[in-house]
């Protein structure tokens, strides 16, 4: 496993998200909702657009920590997924956003991938 180290979490405060780039090229897309800070690949499942020209929403499911986690519109075909574990609610999107595991230490945000090649639907 390996820890990648995003950004500070002042930079993506409580009902926003903020982009992050792992290796200089892969986008994470960072969301802090209902108290928790979750991270996913940065490109739409559909089509490859940045998620974070998209809007998030309130509410939804409980993620696994048991937070509403709300959801995340992609702002070129309106596909949303669910944060509480990246699966769509509405086409054209039909793959779910890959989810990573998050630690926020030291005030900032960093994921826990396995080595190699970030994970990404396409």
């Amino acid at each position: 496993m390996r820890r990648i180290d995003l950004l500070a979490l002042d930079e993506v405060p409580e009902g926003t998200m903020q982009m992050a780039f792992v290796d200089g090229t892969d986008q994470v897309i960072v969301v802090h909702t209902g108290g928790v800070v979750r991270a996913y690949q940065g490109i739409c499942t559909h089509e490859y657009f940045e998620l974070d020209k998209g809007f998030l929403t309130a509410g939804g499911s409980p993620g696994p920590d048991g937070e509403p986690a709300g959801t995340l519109t992609c702002a070129l075909h309106l596909s949303r997924f669910d944060l509480a574990d990246g699966e769509p609610l509405d086409p054209p999107a039909e793959l779910p956003l890959a989810r990573y595991d998050v630690v926020v230490e030291d005030g900032r945000v960093l994921i826990e991938v396995p080595e190699g090649p970030l994970e990404v639907n396409e």
